[in-house]
């Protein structure tokens, strides 16, 4: 009986170290990352965090801004306050947001300034918060619309001077063909829709993402295995 509770013991050691070693993925954002009326795990950042075995904590919610509070119309407090929510320990950092500032800034230079500051401060927030991770920004589609090419154009700018990788899909090259309504009937969420991919259009965007992050998977993959 005491070899079976040295046993027990010993298994339950493992298991939790097993479990400290695994690496944490944050992915904050607005309904990119929620995945608006579709489950949260059929978004390609969920299979790329299974895949890789990495405990996956997902702060999406439908309707958020980096730098805009939409807590009257019931789309709750911007980025620079939701990033509290997250859990502090995590390995990497994933943000995906900018489409819905991009409807609020359309052509106003102001508040392209106003979002440029809220991206570097939103940053600084995220570093302090999850001090260990990795940050990486991930851009909006290549949309046809008012504000999203200034807005792009500002999360690069900003990423570059703090040292943020950038996966920018505001690209004619980009593997998501918004501006094709056929592409759109087939892997968004509507044929009107311009953020919301399918789980086909998930599956397909999976390949590009996992060649961004294939560097930063093996530095958080080698950070955890050696704690």
């Amino acid at each position: 009986m005491k070899h079976l509770f040295s046993f027990l013991a010993l298994l339950c050691c493992c298991v939790v170290a097993a479990s400290a070693q695994q690496a944490v993925v944050n992915v904050i954002g607005d309904s990119y990352v929620a995945n608006h009326r579709r489950p949260a795990s059929e978004t390609w950042h969920a299979h790329w965090a299974s895949e890789h075995q990495l405990r996956y904590n997902n702060y999406g919610r439908n309707g958020s801004c980096v730098a805009f509070d939409r807590s009257a119309e019931g789309f709750g407090p911007s980025l620079m306050v939701r990033y509290a929510q997250m859990e502090p320990w995590a390995d990497l950092v994933i943000i995906v947001a900018g489409h819905n500032d991009a409807g609020f800034i359309k052509n106003s230079a102001d508040s392209l300034a106003m979002f440029a500051d809220s991206v570097a401060l939103l940053i600084d927030r995220v570093r302090t918060q999850c001090p260990k991770a990795e940050v990486v920004w991930v851009t909006p589609w290549y949309v046809d619309a008012d504000g999203f090419e200034p807005v792009v154009r500002a999360i690069r700018s900003v990423c570059r001077k703090k040292h943020v990788r950038v996966l920018n899909n505001y690209t004619p090259r980009s593997v998501i063909q918004v501006r094709d309504a056929d592409f759109r009937r087939r892997y968004f969420q509507g044929p009107n829709d311009t953020a919301h991919l399918t789980a086909d259009g998930h599956a397909l965007f999976l390949p590009t993402a996992e060649k961004f992050l294939r560097k930063t998977l093996r530095r958080i993959s080698h950070h955890a295995s050696s704690q």
